[in-house]
């Protein structure tokens, strides 16, 4: 079938190319929509403000609405225009004067130019989202670009394929980590580019990380209400586009600055994670814009009240969810997933609000169908998977929930560790726990302690400075009168709110920030380090920094106080000591090593003294037999979160002695010898590891 609409013919094409394909010759256009009537592609000139062609898709195959233009080139620009029932109470909101963005699409020029042309309905109509808007937004709506597919060499790039057993997960943001670098030259800060800059993979491969896990970097608008305050989306948590890069992190080379940022980082042996948002989409709830998948067929799309389908379910918090149990969106998940992997050349994902993709309509399912098509696809299945294990829905909390194959953030871990140094009552058992990978919730079907990843700050909440300096969050930049972000922190000021010269207070909370760091890389699972946090980086108490584009959230390099490199210097070498002695970092709970746990006293712990809600202070041995351990065989992690010296009795052990390997109480102790010593005075707030004589 041919048709002529204007200058361009159009041919039938291929339904089961979704999204804009270049074959060398033309461009190929599918686009799923099961209750549309016609759908209209849209092309536009160079500046993206002038409509040049609008064109029928003149077939429709199982469901998908497909064309082909000859003669199209790489860099075209397009939208389309869906046409169909506007028929809110029952879940239909077409209206053809939206320009809606290509679920599909490779990239997005342009941002939104928010107002009433972005929505399908008339804001100030008494009936709100059941009125109809014929205000065109082409105007004020980014446009979708066609990419050329052959566009960039790779060369030799390889994956790091590290094994899970020693992955080491350092969160961080594009913008943020470089925006304020002196090393990164001013046009490159802030961009994947900077990101990518020698200087950068140097300092994250000093540090001995192995995985850089990325905050959202699929495109994403800056919401109406944040710019009305003068603020922006920083984190990013509100995709539209889940094939194109956010442009706000493009530098001069644009799109192919991630693809050199991720050859950078292969490299120098690392890996680059993508956190990812499939649960919600930027579109909101029924008073929410229409940009994309509500305009295209939001039915199918967005998991809708059974009974009221002008009303969303709202299992995320955000307004809308993503229907995953539609085959069709299911579908363009995993596409998406393995764009990023196969073309991009990520080596894994983090799942936001991950609970949401395991959701069917009776509730979450770890056999649904998100994690049968992942765990059976033999691309996804082999990249590093994580879950939040979290949404707000009914049944929603699901840490230990999630598949085999999966990893999960440990809430529960940064949870108990944050309360242990508090020196909280009754939470050695569940420390102890804590520390040994979290068995009691991984411990099955043939999961290994990696599945727990562990944290003591992410980008949501109080940096690991401001976990030690402040009792309550400061959010008042937020323009929500300090109502927004978490109020159970688990934090403590030790005396003063805030920063503080008394060189007491400053001492003890050095001392905790070593405490801390080394709990998470001394702990059996996967430890996951918040960019900073190494050298003790401050948001100064604003524990919800999601708005904040700014000094409050970018890193900080210069001017820092000399205990900041004195803390980077204690973390490169906790790194060191847990990647070269495999018994810090068991890879099975079925190994050959014994596990001890001691009171101070010398003794194997008694089930009395577990039930002691105030016995906090704790040894923990660990012993390898076998040949196959790499560095130390027998090692003792002594712990005192009370805020006096605990004398401990060190058991006997096998060799001539022990020796210190490290301690908080004094960062520079390094291999000291104990002697005959059968008493070690454990310092108040204090965590020390001690092996035998080699």
């Amino acid at each position: 079938m041919t048709d002529f609409h204007g200058s361009r013919q159009v041919l039938a094409g291929d339904w089961t190319r979704l999204g804009a394909n270049f074959d060398g010759e033309g461009v190929n256009f599918a686009i799923f929509s099961a209750h549309a009537e016609r759908v209209e592609l849209c092309l536009f000139d160079e500046t993206g403000k002038t409509e040049t062609d609008r064109i029928t898709l003149p077939e429709f195959t199982n469901e998908i609405w497909h064309g082909y233009v000859p003669g199209l080139q790489p860099g075209a620009l397009y939208g389309y225009r869906v046409h169909g029932p506007y028929d809110p109470e029952k879940g239909h909101r077409f209206n053809p004067n939206k320009l809606l963005v290509d679920p599909y699409a490779r990239e997005l020029d342009g941002d939104i130019n928010w107002g009433q042309p972005q929505f399908a309905y008339k804001l100030d109509s008494e009936d709100k989202d059941l009125s109809f808007d014929e205000t065109d937004s082409a105007q004020s709506m980014p446009k979708c670009r066609v990419i050329d597919p052959a566009g960039y060499d790779w060369k030799s790039d390889a994956k790091p394929q590290v094994p899970w057993s020693k992955t080491i997960f350092y969160e961080t943001h594009v913008k943020g980590f470089t925006k304020l670098h002196p090393a990164i030259p001013e046009e490159l800060r802030g961009s994947f580019e900077g990101l990518g800059h020698a200087k950068i993979v140097e300092y994250i491969r000093s540090l001995g990380v192995t995985s850089v896990e990325l905050l959202p970097i699929h495109w994403f608008p800056d919401d109406a209400h944040l710019l009305d305050k003068g603020l922006k989306n920083y984190w990013g948590y509100n995709s539209l586009a889940f094939f194109a890069p956010a442009s706000r992190y493009y530098g001069p080379k644009g799109v192919n600055g991630f693809r050199d940022m991720v050859r950078a980082f292969h490299d120098g042996g690392i890996e680059v994670i993508l956190d990812v948002v499939y649960n919600h989409t930027a579109e909101g709830n029924e008073l929410g814009p229409t940009l994309s998948f509500k305009g295209i067929d939001n039915f199918s799309y967005y998991r809708t009240m059974p009974d009221q389908p002008r009303y969303y379910i709202n299992d995320t918090g955000t307004g809308n969810t993503v229907n995953t149990s539609h085959p069709r969106v299911l579908q363009m998940v995993t596409d998406s997933l393995r764009y990023w992997a196969q073309e991009m050349h990520v080596d894994g994902f983090r799942f936001d609000l991950g609970t949401i993709l395991g959701r069917e309509p009776e509730g979450f399912d770890q056999r649904g169908g998100f994690f049968d098509a992942v765990g059976q696809d033999p691309v996804l299945s082999r990249l590093k998977l994580v879950g939040e294990p979290w949404d707000i829905g009914p049944g929603g909390y699901q840490v230990g929930g999630f598949p085999p194959g999966w990893a999960e953030w440990n809430d529960k871990y940064r949870d108990t560790v944050r309360d242990y140094w508090k020196n909280t009552d009754g939470t050695t058992g569940d420390f102890a726990a804590r520390v040994l990978g979290s068995g009691d919730v991984y411990d099955l079907r043939g999961r290994r302690p990696w599945a727990g990843v562990n944290f003591i700050t992410a980008h949501d909440g109080f940096t690991l400075n401001d976990v030690v300096s402040y009792d309550q969050k400061h959010n008042d930049a937020n323009g929500e009168d300090n109502k927004d972000g978490h109020s159970d922190n688990r934090s403590y000021n030790y005396g003063v709110e805030g920063p503080t010269e008394d060189p007491g207070i400053n001492d003890v909370r050095d001392r905790q920030k070593r405490n801390f760091l080394s709990t998470l890389f001394l702990s059996h699972g996967t430890p996951m380090l918040l960019a900073g946090d190494e050298f003790g980086r401050s948001q100064m108490g604003n524990n919800n920094g999601y708005c904040q584009d700014s000094e409050f959230s970018w890193v900080h390099w210069e001017n820092l106080p000399a205990s900041a490199d004195h803390l980077r210097h204690f973390v490169a070498r906790l790194i060191e000591l847990r990647q070269t002695n495999s018994i810090l970092r068991r890879d099975s709970w079925r190994d050959r090593t014994t596990v001890t746990w001691l009171n101070p006293g010398g003794g194997e712990q008694t089930p009395e003294q577990w039930a002691d809600q105030g016995s906090t202070t704790i040894g923990l041995r660990l012993t390898a037999v076998g040949s196959s351990t790499e560095g130390m065989s027998d090692v003792l992690i002594l712990f005192n979160p009370h805020d006096g010296v605990v004398d401990f009795s060190l058991p006997e052990p096998p060799g001539e002695g022990w020796v210190v390997k490290l301690t908080t109480a004094d960062p520079d102790t390094e291999n000291q010898d104990v002697g005959d010593a059968q008493i070690y005075g454990l310092a108040p707030r204090s965590l020390v590891l001690l092996s035998t004589c080699s």
